[in-house]
């Protein structure tokens, strides 16, 4: 059987089991451009670049070298990771965000180092979530997302003590509400914006992501205890380092390709703020990308749909990884050079 047959026939089990698959499915949606107003938008893009621009200063100061590496890698796997729409109810679907998994890592400045890496990669490369919007994209994910799921995950770090359990239920309860939250954020930001009321949006977009964020809550606690397991000293600073630096670099490109490679499968259901915007009338509001490079994570020229996304994913995450790396080590080397 040839390479297309074989992902062929995945992507139609795939689609038999639960309805997946690229072709005529729904890719992550960040908020496009036309769902918020003019205004709302520049002083979202204010706001983004005065709260990155103090992340990247404290990154310089505070990324120990060695967990450079960790931030180009988890770049790459939470971006892979979010191509992966999983089914939630209702025709609808969630993906993973990561930011409180890349701050219970990392510390909150470098993830939001790593989640402006790649959110900006997936609007300039990959047409998900516009351009002038992208300041609110950012703010949403890359800094309530972080902020709220680091600062969650902290108090009940605190608060369950030293029970086995501590790690999973709090990154599951901070992860849960980092999503929550930057549904909120967003549905103000359609309110101030004038395109869905608050009264509809607030709900609307709380009650779904509610739901989403367990799917996120159980990602985050099982890639926690995995993490706990393989690397302790990443989540537990007393604990003794168990693998070097290659091996950290080894599996994760690894897992970021794995999951690239199983993006095809991915839910076809609309995530939550594509169904709130087809559910209550401002979806037709979006306006269309002003250029197109790898438009719906399907990489042009290749006729198989699935290969293309796999080209894609794969291309992405190492693009997100690079642009991490380049930014943290380029920070860092200049606060050593002052």
């Amino acid at each position: 059987m040839s390479g297309n047959a074989v992902v062929s026939s995945v992507l139609a089990l795939g689609r038999i089991a639960g309805g997946y698959g690229p072709s005529g499915g729904s890719q992550p949606m960040h908020i496009p451009d036309g769902f918020l107003s003019v205004p709302v938008s520049i002083l979202f893009w204010v706001v983004s670049i005065v709260v990155i621009g103090y992340a990247l200063r404290r990154v310089s100061r505070e990324l120990d070298e060695r967990k450079v590496p960790l931030l180009a890698v988890l770049a790459a796997v939470i971006f892979a990771g979010q191509m992966l729409n999983f089914t939630v109810t209702g025709g609808t679907s969630g993906h993973l965000l990561g930011a409180t998994l890349a701050a219970a890592l990392l510390g909150p400045w470098a993830a939001m180092v790593v989640m402006t890496a790649v959110v900006s990669i997936q609007a300039l490369l990959f047409q998900d979530g516009g351009i002038l919007v992208l300041g609110a994209n950012l703010f949403n994910m890359a800094i309530v997302g972080v902020l709220v799921g680091y600062g969650a995950y902290q108090l009940l770090l605190r608060a369950f003590g030293n029970r086995r359990w501590a790690l999973p239920v709090s990154g599951f309860v901070a992860a849960w509400l980092s999503i929550f939250v930057a549904a909120l954020s967003c549905a103000l930001q359609l309110a101030a914006s004038g395109t869905s009321p608050a009264n509809v949006s607030v709900p609307a977009m709380g009650g779904i992501h509610a739901l989403i964020g367990i799917g996120e809550g159980l990602i985050t606690a099982g890639a926690l205890v995995f993490v706990l397991a393989a690397r302790p000293d990443l989540v537990a600073p007393a604990a003794k380092a168990t693998a070097g630096q290659k091996a950290l670099w080894i599996g994760g490109v690894a897992l970021a390709v794995v999951l690239a490679v199983l993006s095809p499968l991915a839910s076809a259901y609309p995530d939550g703020l594509e169904w709130v915007a087809e559910q209550h009338g401002f979806l037709e509001a979006a306006r269309e990308p002003l250029y197109n490079i790898i438009p719906d994570y399907v990489f042009p020229g290749i006729a198989n749909e699935a290969v293309a996304t796999i080209v894609a994913g794969v291309l992405g995450a190492l693009v997100v990884a690079a642009a991490a790396y380049l930014v943290a080590q380029g920070v860092r080397r200049r606060a050593t050079q002052q």
